[in-house]
């Protein structure tokens, strides 16, 4: 591992502040919010709701077919932030099991460990096994990659993939790409794809029809958030050129530890909560890293919301529908609505 890339992980596992929660505490917040979202294609149009939305008979029902996405499990992390990772990402897989209607996959959008061990993959697996939906597909966060450039995640999780991992596949329809952003940070953090890869991305969507529905899904956000802490990808924009003549597409990341969403033309940008830690909204602390907060406020920064897709003209648009009093911003960003809501309580 380089100097450069040792150095950004230990400035973002700096604690924000010195209120501690203790791991019930924790715990009992983690099963009021939940941490992932379920995602349901009906004619191609993705819809979402939060794990901890209270499902009834018909939940599920319309849907072409389901699945859920996860993010940013940390395990082997033990600091205050949490106290116990493994017991809130089985509280995640508990929510999973809970639904009525089986997820056909599950997609971890990285960061499965926090120091890249054998151990922490180890138990990440064992944990996993434990899940409804036995087929999981994963892309690496930074953290996977520490010790070895990724070659032991490659080995477990990455098998048939091209390059640092990334790969494609079709079901029922749509079109999913895997993407890896954390194998060449560059400077502050921010990710990138690469030559390689953006060549074999354009590859990859040459030929298909302009109707199929297109999921593209990475660790770092595929749209600019905060360039200061390194929350975007630098060579995104190229990436971004080969889905403008896709009628649906969707861009799923992890990595921030709080929900994001954007809409920019046909293209839906949807940021994912961890399982393990909230971090700072943007530019509300000096840097990133996992946030401490007392078990009072913890469903404040936990909180999730329940996203639906809309079909508006052309467009896609987002309703956003939280689960309690909600304190928003919006802003624009010259191209696009950039709707940010990560508090509920």
């Amino acid at each position: 591992m380089t100097d450069k890339k040792q150095s950004l992980i230990d400035q973002n596992l700096q604690d924000l502040n010195n209120d501690g929660v203790d791991r019930r505490g924790f715990l009992k917040c983690m099963a009021w919010a939940g941490t992932g979202l379920v995602w349901t294609m009906s004619g191609g149009i993705p819809g979402s709701r939060a794990f901890a939305k209270v499902y009834g008979k018909d939940s599920g029902n319309g849907g072409d077919f389901s699945f859920v996405q996860i993010s940013d499990s940390h395990i082997g992390f033990n600091k205050p932030a949490n106290p116990d990772v493994i017991a809130t990402l089985q509280t995640a897989i508990n929510k999973i099991n809970a639904m009525p209607h089986k997820p056909d996959f599950i997609i971890h959008t990285g960061d499965l460990s926090q120091l890249s061990k054998p151990s922490e993959f180890d138990t990440l697996e064992q944990t996993l096994k434990g899940a409804s939906a036995k087929q999981i597909y994963f892309v690496p966060g930074e953290h996977d990659m520490l010790t070895d450039n990724g070659e032991q995640y490659l080995q477990r999780f990455g098998k048939g993939t091209k390059g640092a991992g990334w790969y494609s596949f079709d079901h029922q329809g749509v079109h999913f790409v895997g993407l890896v952003n954390v194998a060449n940070l560059k400077a502050g953090g921010m990710g990138s794809l690469g030559h390689e890869q953006l060549q074999w991305l354009e590859d990859d969507l040459k030929g298909r029809s302009a109707s199929s529905p297109i999921v593209l899904f990475a660790h770092i956000p595929l749209w600019t958030i905060y360039p200061d802490w390194g929350w975007g990808t630098d060579d995104s924009e190229q990436a971004l050129s080969y889905v403008k003549r896709f009628g649906s597409v969707t861009v799923l990341n992890g990595h921030i530890h709080q929900i994001m969403q954007k809409i920019e033309g046909k293209v839906s940008f949807h940021t994912a909560m961890s399982t393990a830690f909230p971090q700072p909204a943007p530019g509300t602390a000096p840097s990133a890293g996992p946030m401490k907060v007392s078990a009072d406020q913890l469903q404040r920064v936990l909180g999730i919301t329940d996203v639906n897709y809309l079909v508006s003209g052309r467009s896609l648009a987002i309703v956003d529908s939280p689960l309690g009093d909600p304190v928003s911003s919006v802003s624009g960003n010259g191209r696009g609505l950039v709707v940010v809501d990560p508090v509920v309580g």
